[in-house]
């Protein structure tokens, strides 16, 4: 990907892919090169095994105000550029159907709205900015939610606050998303890359087996029942001991790190 033609900047922070969607001038919404360029962006990330995160963002305005993503670009559908509605492949924003192995994490500031709070509802956390602004703003005008949202919000946020969301459209700002579990962290304006970056380079400190495997059992529950979630999340965790790193991770509780919790190394 040739990133100064693309409107998808790919940076590398040591062990964090950052991920930004760099279309100020329509408040970062997404056409449909930008959708394939956004899914190969990712596909990026998972091919390359010296990351073990990654951080989506949106390039702030021209004013210097931050702006996720608008969700799709309305206006380029009459310009032929507009976004793939199929059932097979990728999602009409691009990276929304894919299944990383690894997380991934939103810096939300400025508007989260329609197609671009699916693909903030497809990361693991959101790392939020107080003057964020998430709504279903695509009720509007009938376009319906077709990346993700009407499953991942409420399986998020609850059916009510889902419903309240989808139903009505209404703009939540972040100390309401951050109450009703829609943000992970919430921050002052302008530091939620930077805090986003700082949270992926923290996860980046533990044994990533052990972690992915808990992380894929968490997501793959949903699908299952009771009993064969438990034999999933047992299949996953005991590829994650014979791995060594429980075993390590045993050796150093034993030679005195961890005592009271503590996650420093020393």
């Amino acid at each position: 990907m040739n990133n100064e033609e693309s409107t998808i900047r790919y940076e590398v922070r040591g062990t964090t892919a950052v991920v930004t969607i760099d279309r100020p001038e329509v408040r970062n919404a997404v056409d449909g090169p930008t959708a394939t360029a956004l899914a190969d962006s990712f596909r990026r990330f998972e091919a390359d095994p010296s990351l073990v995160a990654a951080v989506l963002t949106g390039a702030p305005g021209p004013d210097g105000l931050g702006g996720f993503c608008a969700g799709a670009d309305l206006k380029a559908i009459s310009g032929g550029s507009g976004n793939r509605a199929t059932p097979e492949g990728d999602g009409p924003l691009g990276p929304t159907r894919l299944a990383l192995s690894k997380p991934v994490i939103a810096a939300v500031e400025g508007h989260a709205v329609a197609g671009g709070l699916e693909l903030a509802l497809w990361c693991d956390l959101r790392v939020v900015a107080s003057n964020a602004v998430f709504g279903v703003f695509c009720r509007r005008w009938g376009v319906p939610l077709i990346d993700g949202g009407t499953v991942r919000l409420p399986r998020l946020i609850g059916q009510s606050h889902a419903l309240d969301m989808i139903l009505t459209g209404r703009p939540v700002d972040g100390a309401e998303a951050y109450g009703m579990g829609l943000a992970n962290r919430l921050v002052e304006p302008g530091t939620a890359l930077e805090a986003a970056v700082a949270l992926a380079d923290s996860l980046a400190q533990f044994p990533q087996g052990c972690l992915r495997s808990d992380r894929q059992s968490c997501i793959e529950q949903w699908e299952l029942g009771p009993g064969e979630a438990m034999a999933n999340e047992f299949t996953l965790g005991f590829e994650a001991l014979r791995s060594g790193e429980s075993r390590e991770g045993a050796s150093q509780f034993a030679g005195g790190a961890g005592r009271g919790g503590s996650f420093a190394d020393e």
